[in-house]
């Protein structure tokens, strides 16, 4: 079993030859938060490559295994990580539900898709962790459903500093195959990119809000 950190630099290898990250620090993207930053990430790309979406799985459900084993219940977040956590139910053949970002407006009305019931213990599955606000919004439609929330899992974080107090507000565990932090290594293991484009990596990871207004500017 591969250590956590070389497993984490090796999923962020995964995304960066698959382009679900891309890198660019001379022109940055803009959120749809309207926060600018060196770096894009669509996990969503992981579904269209077999091998890296079988592998990516694999260590996801060995992630809930390990940190989660009194998990009943799989709830992905719509829509990017309703197909991750399918294919983790799958294999831990487990009960799925999903989270809609907001409830239906005709049926039901649900905000949660799929059977619930009540006091099941749910891990959240996430395929990306930006400021946390979504996903935390998805912990608690499933806490007003009754369930219990263990914590959450998700294929990469941008390590946010929002989204870590955003987390810890709320009690809700956090664990990741791959991070920000773990992407930083791998570009400097592969020597991706110089001095310069590195340290602007490190400078956004830092405070995210003064580089974008700077960036802005």
């Amino acid at each position: 079993m591969l250590k956590s950190d070389t497993m984490a630099r090796e999923v962020a290898g995964y995304l960066l030859q698959i382009n679900a990250i891309k890198l660019n620090t001379e022109n940055p993207f803009t959120w749809a938060s309207g926060l600018r930053a060196p770096i894009y990430c669509d996990n969503r790309r992981i579904l269209s490559f077999p091998d890296v979406r079988q592998d990516v799985a694999r260590k996801m459900a060995t992630l809930v295994q390990k940190y989660y084993p009194d998990v009943e219940l799989l709830a992905g977040v719509a829509t990017g990580a309703i197909a991750q956590g399918v294919l983790v139910a799958e294999r831990l053949h487990l009960p799925f539900v999903y989270v809609r970002s907001g409830s239906k407006s005709h049926g039901l009305g649900a905000r949660v898709e799929g059977h619930v019931d009540e006091g099941k213990k749910t891990v959240v599955i996430e395929d990306l962790v930006s400021t946390g606000k979504s996903s935390l919004a998805a912990v608690q439609a499933l806490r007003e459903a009754g369930l219990k929330v263990l914590g959450m899992a998700a294929v990469f974080t941008y390590n946010l500093p929002q989204a870590e107090h955003n987390l810890r507000e709320e009690r809700c565990a956090l664990h990741t195959l791959s991070s920000y932090e773990a992407l930083l290594a791998k570009v400097q293991e592969d020597k991706i990119f110089g001095e310069r484009a590195l340290n602007t990596l490190h400078a956004w990871r830092k405070d995210p809000v003064k580089w974008s207004d700077t960036a802005a500017k």
